[in-house]
């Protein structure tokens, strides 16, 4: 037997990967026809139409294609639905009432296709169990509820998503494939529950498996009823609901206030269980890397975001009402988002500084940032460490000073929060904190400017985390070591370790600041004694630094034969001796085509002949061109 819901969410997953509600319904009418043909039940081409009767058990269970013929026709229905609605959801105008009633028409009739499915697979002869019944009622109260939820019929819709509600939370335990169930619940049941509940003014301080299992109860049949409990009886019982420890309060800074809302608190309890699971994580699992450590905060800090969704969903719901900041709901819930937020804050800081390494990155370690296992690693270190290149020590520098500003802007955002500022020693605090990681980030670009042969700048970027950390050390001494998970909190014990570090690595810069001036000094004495050696004739262009000239050194004597720059001599004189033949004398040259004879050097200088003046002759065309 083909579990419905499964068959329904495969298809619709395939065909948004690429579509829209169109084009699934494009492909759902493609697979209907092909169903029919299967099954020989289609109209043929111009043939008359012919109304086919009910899907039965018996059928069912002889072609078990009749089956996904019912759920094929039923999302065609919901998905042309759909799409009309999507093409209407962006006129300003709003929907008219014509299109509603449309959008309702194609609901109710894949609501009824689905019912029908239902009384057939009840029929002992489908063969289906009970878990393949309850799981096409489902469906069909899901069909049936978005229906309601058009028609704004707030209680029959609210009974009808409770219904599917309790029916897929006493499947999720007996299904393999549970997770299928929990993104339906929280995707489309659960919004479309809260919202019908507060329509019918019922108060947010019920959680919604309350409000469902109560629907339930007064709207499912008796023998729905027992078989939801055959398969999970939990689900019906108020007790283990009770029993999880839904906090009903919460307290910020010495202050306690009640939880109003049961998305908050679901969503508060949420925290601390995910906060023990990686208490559990972190105590069990030994030594880890950093980023398989880091990767364990991610529960924490979805469950911690999803917390302060429902505060701000709250405190949104609240200023639609119109109720003002004066209310004491108002003011309550403000605390609550405070809380919250400076909750999800810490994890993401713990994050951080788990990912920067040991002590908060103030060792100095050089290794791989792979994922591997701790086998010899104190060895392997050390040996990475001689071998690794500067440039590759550089940018993992780098890397942690980008972690620190994150840290840093981190607990900017909370100082944004409201109540904060008013809070003196809160507020003292979290100044230290940050200058306990700005001093982080210093002494990292130290380390880097130290790789880089600059010790100046290491040397005075040192002093100033050691200030920064001398500041930070009376506000953080007050608290305590904590054994448990990283996050904002920085003990006294964190303090204590950084100041020492820098204090060596004060002492370690002044050193290599000595050791620098001395080797430049020593250079710079080197280049002066090249330079006193040579003699003053050499250094006539360099201005004596003490101001008194060896005359001891004047010449280099005996003298040595060097070369000299000399001044090129042309000589020009050779020019005036050099006559070239006139073409008359050549008179075997034709027309002027020969080559002119080589040029002749007289040997003596004689004085010019006079020659005659000859004619010249007159210029043809224009500007003389023309011949």
């Amino acid at each position: 037997m083909v579990e419905v819901t499964e068959f329904v969410l495969s298809l619709r997953e395939k065909a948004f990967l690429y579509g829209d509600h169109s084009t699934y319904r494009t492909q759902l009418s493609r697979k209907l026809l092909n169903t029919r043909k299967r099954l020989n039940i289609a109209t043929k081409n111009r043939g008359k139409f012919s109304k086919k009767p009910a899907i039965t058990g018996t059928a069912i269970a002889e072609h078990p294609e009749y089956l996904h013929h019912e759920l094929l026709t039923a999302e065609r229905a919901w998905a042309h639905a759909m799409a009309m609605k999507a093409s209407h959801s962006a006129d300003t105008k709003g929907m008219t009432s014509k299109t509603r009633s449309h959008i309702v028409s194609r609901l109710e009739k894949a609501a009824r296709v689905a019912e029908r499915l239902v009384e057939a697979l009840e029929s002992g002869e489908s063969g289906a169990n009970i878990d393949d019944v309850l799981n096409a009622r489902a469906y069909a109260a899901l069909l049936k509820g978005a229906a309601l939820f058009e028609k704004q019929s707030w209680e029959p819709c609210l009974q009808n998503y409770s219904i599917c509600r309790i029916i897929y939370s006493a499947l999720t335990t007996r299904s393999d494939r549970g997770d299928i169930f929990r993104d339906l619940l929280s995707e489309t049941i659960d919004p479309s529950i809260r919202y019908a509940a507060y329509q019918l003014k019922i108060p947010r301080t019920l959680p919604i498996p309350a409000i469902a299992r109560k629907a339930f109860i007064a709207a499912a049949s008796p023998k729905v009823v027992d078989e939801v409990r055959e398969i999970d009886a939990a689900v019906l019982d108020d007790s283990a609901e009770a029993a999880k420890g839904t906090p009903t309060t919460l307290t910020w800074r010495g202050r306690e206030v009640k939880i109003e809302d049961a998305a908050i608190a679901d969503a508060w309890a949420s925290v601390g269980a995910a906060r023990d699971k990686l208490t559990e994580k972190l105590a069990s699992s030994g030594t880890l890397h950093p980023k398989d450590m880091a990767a364990n905060y991610d529960d924490i800090l979805a469950a911690s975001q999803d917390a302060v969704d429902a505060t701000k969903q709250a405190i949104d719901e609240l200023r639609a009402e119109g109720v003002t900041q004066g209310d004491a709901r108002m003011q309550s819930l403000q605390i609550t988002r405070t809380a919250v937020s400076y909750e999800m804050i810490s994890w993401r800081i713990g994050r951080n500084r788990v990912l920067v390494g040991e002590n908060d990155g103030a060792k100095l370690e050089f290794g791989s940032t792979s994922r591997r296992k701790k086998k010899a690693e104190a060895q392997e270190v050390a040996e990475r460490s001689k071998d690794e290149a500067p440039g590759r020590q550089i940018a993992r520098l780098k890397e942690k000073a980008v972690l620190y500003d994150g840290i840093l802007q981190s607990i900017e955002s909370i100082k944004e929060l409201p109540g904060v500022a008013n809070d003196e020693s809160l507020s003292n605090q979290l100044d230290a904190t940050s200058q306990y990681f700005t001093a982080l980030k210093s002494l990292a670009i130290a380390r880097s400017h130290t790789i880089a042969g600059n010790p100046v700048n290491a040397l005075a970027l040192i002093k100033h985390a050691l200030d920064l950390t001398q500041a930070a050390t009376a506000p953080l001494s007050s608290v305590s070591d904590s054994t448990g998970p990283r996050n904002i909190q920085v003990t006294a014990q964190d303090v204590t370790f950084l100041r020492d570090t820098l204090t060596g690595e004060l002492h370690r810069a002044r050193a290599l600041v000595e050791i620098f001036n001395s080797a430049a000094a020593q250079q710079k004495q080197q280049l002066q004694d090249q330079k006193t050696a040579l003699p003053l004739l050499a250094r006539l262009s360099v201005y004596p630094a003490s101001g008194s000239v060896d005359l001891n050194n004047i010449v280099t004597y005996p003298p040595r034969l060097e070369p000299f720059p000399v001044k090129p001599l042309f000589l020009d004189t050779a020019w005036n001796y050099v006559t070239y033949p006139s073409p008359a004398a050549e008179g075997g040259a034709a027309k002027g085509r020969a080559s002119p004879a080589p040029a002749v050097v007289k040997e003596e200088a004689k004085a010019p002949e006079a020659k005659p003046e000859q004619s010249k002759p007159a210029k043809k065309g224009w500007f003389g061109f023309g011949r």
